[in-house]
């Protein structure tokens, strides 16, 4: 088999990395290809039309109420009802048209469209309810008072302690802090814009922590709408340089994603964490790969290559401690980087596209990250959407979701093995050969020769012990059978010749009891002795 067939069942066009509404950007599974701009364009297209229709169904329904009204008074018209009577009517249908109108506006299995069309109709009063006067002189204090003059973090935070949000009640951890610190420092640089950025983002936080009951998806929406208001405005209204407005941008993820972490990752409200034990499982099923099935171009046998291997492992299972959605695409980049240089090393010459997926699966398989579908999640939802459409962090990231969908759907033909092998390697009835002891170069150590000789020893002693164990069961059921042969002939035997128990017989006379002359009959002849 040549090394072209081989690669088949693992290549991927670069083009299929990229949205497939053709922008040019790259897309992602978890926006069925698009892009975030093209997908948020199609999601919101959607949101509208299903919008439309629970407001058709809604009017259809009310025009149902109305005409069962009018025909329920026209009938009891007759009948001579008080006027008091009639006005209690009115209200028990009136009340029972608007509970049946609010059915369509709650929640439910299609909660998310149907709670934005709520959400609209009572947007405006429920804000100027929510807002205390309290907050309305804060807020009117930031505004002309630089925030880093207010008060220091550790102030702020207690002074936030106060107020009604729920989650500023909690106590700030050591991170939130330093974020903090970090973040008004950060915006002394920016001067006028950077007030307007402090106060738009309390103002968004602020506004999340009402928003709680929303689904997932709707507080990614929010969260896009604010880093897309909030890029514009500095690139508009406050004529930032595009490389500082980057930077503030990345500044404002971290600030806002170190508070919203706790409550929007792995959300109790979705199946991430069903998703994330169904990866762990199936890549701990899929420990026996091997990087010539994988055709993994990396040689770990080199020191260079192996630490390089280990490093890049160490990244992607660090990704799971970062609370940014930015630094988990960082350790996802400095992953890459590694895997590029072990392909370096190992080849001579600089990796191509086709390598680097190979390896990528080979280094998600040996690392098994834990919580990977709720970290790549993350950082679908909440990531500066710039982030994931360009760059080599979008490059490595929707790679990324290109290895963790292939290590789901890989089968026999992926690793040109038969459906037979395949099966006996999943179910640990037996694992693909080991190196021989043999081939190895001379310049390898000892320890790793010794090590591949007690795991081919180990492997021959489990083959060994499956079949004794095998075999004692089988010895086990052939006494079975033998035993209960042996009982259904004997009792076949006692069924055919059954046992007959004759009468005890009478005593037997003496041969000559009958003689009456037995009297006359010589003494019986004695025994003599003779000497000599």
């Amino acid at each position: 088999m040549n090394l072209k067939s081989e690669r088949r069942g693992i290549h991927v066009d670069q083009s299929e990395l990229l949205c497939k509404k053709g922008c040019g950007y790259y897309g992602n599974p978890a926006w069925q290809g698009f892009c975030s701009k093209c997908w948020r364009e199609e999601y919101h297209k959607a949101r509208q039309k299903q919008i439309q229709e629970d407001w058709e169904l809604a009017e259809r329904l009310q025009r149902e109420e109305e005409e069962a009204y009018a025909s329920s008074q026209s009938t009891q018209g007759a009948q001579s009802l008080t006027f008091s009577k009639f006005e209690e009517k009115k209200t028990n249908e009136k009340t029972r048209k608007v509970t049946t109108v609010k059915k369509f506006f709650t929640a439910s299995s299609r909660a998310g469209a149907k709670k934005v069309a709520q959400e609209k109709i009572v947007k405006q009063g429920q804000l100027g309810r929510e807002r205390n006067a309290d907050n309305i002189l804060r807020d009117l204090k930031e505004i002309f008072t630089p925030s880093w003059e207010l008060a220091s973090p550790t102030e702020a935070e207690i002074q936030e302690a106060k107020a009604p949000s729920p989650s500023i009640n909690r106590q700030a951890s050591i991170e939130t802090d330093r974020v903090s610190k970090e973040f008004i420092e950060f915006l002394k640089t920016y001067h006028k814009p950077g007030q307007d950025i402090y106060k738009q983002c309390k103002l968004f936080l602020d506004t999340m922590n009402h928003k709680r009951d929303l689904s997932i998806e709707e507080q990614s929406e929010c969260a896009q709408d604010f880093y897309q208001n909030v890029a514009e405005k500095l690139q508009t209204r406050w004529k930032v340089p595009p490389e500082k407005v980057e930077k503030a941008m990345d500044q404002i993820e971290k600030y806002i994603m170190t508070r919203q972490y706790k409550y929007v990752f792995c959300p109790e409200t979705t199946d991430d964490e069903k998703k994330d034990l169904a990866v762990q499982k199936r890549i701990r099923a899929l420990h026996w790969v091997t990087p010539q099935m994988l055709c993994v171009p990396v040689n770990e046998e080199i020191p260079e290559v192996s630490d390089m291997v280990v490093k890049a492992i160490t990244d992607i299972i660090e990704m799971d401690s970062k609370r940014v959605p930015r630094d988990k695409l960082a350790c996802i980049t400095k992953c890459s980087k590694h895997i590029f240089n072990a392909i370096k090393i190992t080849k001579n010459e600089p990796a191509s596209a086709d390598d680097f997926l190979p390896t990528l699966i080979y280094i998600v398989l040996k690392g098994n990250p834990p919580r990977l579908q709720s970290n790549i999640q993350y950082i679908t939802r909440f990531c500066n959407p710039s982030r994931l459409m360009t760059g080599e962090d979008g490059y490595y990231f929707t790679n990324l979701c290109c290895a963790v969908a292939f290590i789901e759907k890989l089968d026999a033909q992926s690793l040109n093995l038969s459906q037979e092998d395949f099966d006996r390697f999943m179910t640990g009835q037996t694992s693909p050969k080991k190196q021989e002891s043999d081939s190895f170069s001379p310049d390898v150590c000892l320890g790793v020769k010794q090590m591949y000789k007690n795991l081919d020893l180990l492997s021959q002693l489990n083959e060994r012990q499956e079949r004794i164990v095998s075999e004692a069961k089988k010895l086990e059921k052939d006494l079975i059978d033998w035993t209960d042969g042996i009982t259904k002939e004997v009792q076949d035997i006692v069924e055919k010749y059954p046992l007959e128990i004759k009468p005890k017989n009478q005593a037997l006379a003496a041969i000559d009891s009958e003689n009456v002359e037995n009297d006359k009959l010589p003494p019986p002849l004695q025994p003599q002795v003779y000497a000599g």
